[in-house]
């Protein structure tokens, strides 16, 4: 009755920009981190940072993935650092911790609101009986989830914290998927991907899960299939419907 095959027994949801509309939020501190970054390096490509970017390189990533991925597509190197880099630091961790305050700072300021039909579909799979985890690159992720009010529905979460702890790789690896699974007791044939980037579509699909839903919040739904996605949805109730 939820819009899923039968034989799927557990769901695995992307959290920003599946549940959460705080994928606009990591767009905009990853623009300012980049352009800031850009304005003052003397070498490689310094075009802004564009939509197009943050659909190619940073979403769905850990966050020093996003980072070094997109600094590669500008032909700029950074060294590593260390993760508690300051954010001044021109390393891929200083960076990163520069786009992490940022974002931090915008979540104070505007809030977080659950998608409604996002809300409408936990509570229909909960009713259902399926597991529901939550796998994110976000080392945010415990904070946005409790911010959002989503934490009751939620049985076992891998984080970008949980990533960097069991040296997991990140989407599109299905590496974060797989570990979701295995918290809640399921083969990956078992459960169900609801992702809204490519990377984490691409992950699904590289982790044999038996089914993978896209979740088209960026207009790229022709793309969310080309990278695996069995449905593409602009709304998880679409599925509730769906279903009806």
């Amino acid at each position: 009755m939820i819009g899923l095959p039968a034989g799927v027994t557990a769901c695995l949801f992307d959290l920003d920009g599946v549940l959460t509309s705080t994928a606009t939020l990591h767009r905009i501190a990853w623009k300012q981190t980049f352009d800031g970054f850009l304005a003052t390096w003397t070498e490689g490509e310094r075009e802004p940072f564009t939509d197009h970017d943050y659909n190619a390189y940073v979403d769905g990533r850990p966050r020093a993935d996003g980072v070094r991925t997109f600094l590669a597509s500008r032909a700029i190197r950074l060294p590593e650092g260390e993760p508690d880099d300051a954010p001044d630091l021109a390393t891929i961790n200083g960076v990163g911790n520069r786009k992490n305050d940022l974002l931090l700072r915008l979540i104070d300021e505007r809030g977080i609101e659950p998608y409604p039909g996002s809300v409408a579909y936990l509570e229909a799979a909960r009713a259902a009986g399926k597991r529901i985890g939550v796998v994110t690159s976000s080392a945010n992720g415990e904070h946005v989830l409790e911010v959002a009010g989503l934490t009751p529905f939620i049985e076992a979460r891998i984080d970008g914290v949980t990533i960097v702890d069991q040296r997991l790789r990140g989407k599109p690896a299905p590496d974060s998927f797989l570990a979701g699974a295995r918290a809640l007791g399921v083969s990956p044939g078992e459960a169900a991907v609801f992702e809204d980037a490519l990377s984490g579509v691409e992950a699904g699909r590289a982790g044999g899960f038996g089914y993978v839903v896209g979740v088209n919040r960026a207009d790229q739904a022709d793309q969310l299939r080309e990278h695996g996605a069995d449905v593409v949805v602009d709304d998880l109730a679409e599925l509730l419907d769906g279903a009806k």
